[in-house]
């Protein structure tokens, strides 16, 4: 494995880095399976493989690029423990990850995040502080604490090891693909701040050159996409809440965009209620629990379903933590499934 982190950092995100990574969770994190339906395949007319990373450790891909970056940092700075800010699945891996490695971690959550998140985040041992996420600026909160208490802090999507780490789902979807002599036509992945989709395509696009990779968005908070179109990084005024709660950002991080624009073919936004119904389809037809964010690259495919007939596609499903209060109105309030399958 590499050494230690760098005194200066790393600056930029290699297949080597990711393969590192892998090297590291191997044995800690769970290597997801690609999973399909031949009801969906055939109702939807094209071959689905979903990448279920709410199986994932912590309930989340975060965990991979979590321990990767604890796992990367010098011992002698680790008994100052680490800090981090997050609505709640970076929360729970950088809490797991740190009680694996005996490092102490403080948690800086919005006062709404959602209960199973926050529970689950002091459960793994870290301690939480709130913030207001339409007030506090949640990064210079983290920045000011980790420079009182002489700590690291572990940033949510922009910083390479935790995007070395996310990339080692991208690499498990090429191996598997190689393994099931599968040859994958395109990819749709959920983005919040990139780190995700980032690393998943560096690892893709290295192994699988033709295969095209696409975003998925929340209405309203499409910075990604935005930032595409123009070529440059495009930020977005908060606006109508989301149940997307686990990737709504202003706009994507400078290290992320810079890969995604060399990388990713494009995005699209999807509704509150294009979610719902893909979170109902997937625990319907693959008896899996999905969070809302977690859950937008169904809610694109079965939007742009005719863009895609024909083809291999692999879903990326990034997420399952959702309240079960919550899960349970969703699936009420869903369309009936025969309705979202015939749309």
């Amino acid at each position: 494995m590499l050494d230690e982190e760098p005194a200066g950092g790393r600056t930029q995100v290699t297949v080597e880095l990711i393969e590192d990574a892998a090297e590291r969770l191997h044995g800690l994190a769970v290597r997801t399976p690609l999973l399909e339906s031949t009801q969906l395949n055939e109702a939807l007319g094209m071959r689905i493989l979903f990448k279920p990373e709410c199986l994932q450790r912590t309930g989340s891909f975060k965990f991979r690029g979590a321990y990767t970056k604890l796992s990367r940092l010098p011992m002698e700075r680790r008994h100052a423990g680490v800090v981090a800010y997050s609505s709640g699945n970076h929360a729970q891996g950088v809490a797991a990850a740190a009680g694996l490695l005996g490092i102490p971690a403080t948690i800086l959550m919005p006062s709404d995040a959602p209960t199973i998140k926050i529970e689950n985040t002091r459960d793994y041992g870290a301690e939480v502080v709130f913030f207001e996420r339409n007030k506090d600026d949640r990064q210079a909160l983290a920045e000011r604490m980790a420079s009182e208490r002489g700590a690291s802090i572990v940033a949510p999507f922009d910083d390479v090891d935790v995007i070395s780490g996310q990339g080692t789902v991208g690499l498990e979807i090429t191996r598997q693909a190689d393994y099931m002599n599968i040859s994958v036509d395109d990819i749709l992945c959920p983005v919040g701040g990139g780190g995700l989709l980032s690393g998943l395509s560096t690892a893709v696009k290295a192994h699988m050159p033709l295969t095209r990779i696409w975003c998925a968005e929340p209405e309203g908070y499409d910075d990604v996409i935005q930032s595409l179109a123009a070529d440059q990084l495009v930020s977005v005024t908060v606006g109508a809440p989301t149940i997307c709660d686990a990737i709504v950002t202003p706009q994507p991080g400078w290290i992320t965009f810079d890969i995604i624009k060399r990388f990713v073919s494009g995005g699209f936004s999807v509704s509150d209620r294009e979610v719902m119904d893909a979170m109902a389809v997937l625990f319907d037809r693959m008896k899996l629990v999905a969070e809302p964010g977690g859950c937008a690259a169904l809610a694109a495919l079965l939007q742009q379903r005719r863009q895609f007939a024909g083809r291999t596609v692999v879903v990326v499903v990034s997420g399952g933590n959702v309240d079960r209060a919550d899960f349970s109105r969703i699936l009420s309030e869903a369309s009936a499934l025969e309705n979202v399958l015939r749309a």
